[in-house]
């Protein structure tokens, strides 16, 4: 009888002990898997990301915001023009100096606003250029060995207690279960935040600062 109940119990200490072995081999390559996948998320740029929805962005920004961005600053620029006429003792004090630092302020306002959308993919591309610098020491540095972990939890788990090993097993199950839905709102906050560079990118002539912030 007492071999029996040695056999039984042998039996669920290596069932329990596959099971722990089994959820932290899951749950450490998840973590692996994961740690590099962000990070090659975070470091991809607008157009790496999704090249068909960036190309329809950048022919919105091209064909409908640049051009609503230069009637604006074309208004500005009028606008400014008067202004800077009218208060010059109605044009009796005007010296040449004013019309070049008018002209130097419009071709600025002009270029940025052309070229906002090209600066901010340039900026994108830098950041990028930092994070995939950053992703390697990030992936070496956060790199869990699993062997060697899962070799000092089965040497620990041949002291414990058949009622010890079913909790560890229950508890290592939860943390698996609680990594994939973390991973899964890690992954919608990514895409999120790729979907707000994409609306960002497309009115980035448009913005107010963008327009008028050239002026003071």
């Amino acid at each position: 009888m007492d071999k029996i109940f040695e056999s039984i119990e042998e039996w669920m200490r290596n069932l329990l002990t596959g099971m722990v072995s089994s959820n932290l081999t899951n749950m450490f390559t998840d973590v692996n898997e994961k740690t590099g996948d962000i990070a090659s998320q975070v470091g991809q740029t607008p157009q790496g990301w999704n090249s068909s929805i960036f190309s329809l962005i950048q022919n919105l920004s091209d064909s409908v915001i640049v051009p609503i961005a230069g009637m604006i600053i074309t208004f500005v620029l009028c606008y400014e023009l008067i202004s800077m006429l009218t208060e010059k003792n109605n044009m009796h004090d005007i010296d040449t100096w004013m019309f070049f630092k008018y002209f130097f302020k419009m071709w600025i306002a002009v270029w940025f606003v052309s070229n906002a959308f090209t600066i901010t993919m340039a900026i994108f591309d830098v950041g990028q250029n930092v994070v995939n610098r950053a992703a390697g020491v990030i992936n070496q540095q956060t790199a869990i060995n699993i062997d060697s972990v899962i070799t000092s939890m089965e040497t620990a788990m041949e002291s414990m207690e058949i009622g010890e090993l079913i909790i560890l097993a229950l508890e290592t199950l939860l943390a698996s279960l609680c990594l994939k839905v973390i991973s899964v709102f890690i992954t919608v906050i990514l895409y999120g935040r790729m979907i707000e560079i994409y609306r960002a990118s497309r009115s980035a002539a448009f913005h107010p600062k963008a327009v008028c912030g050239h002026f003071g």
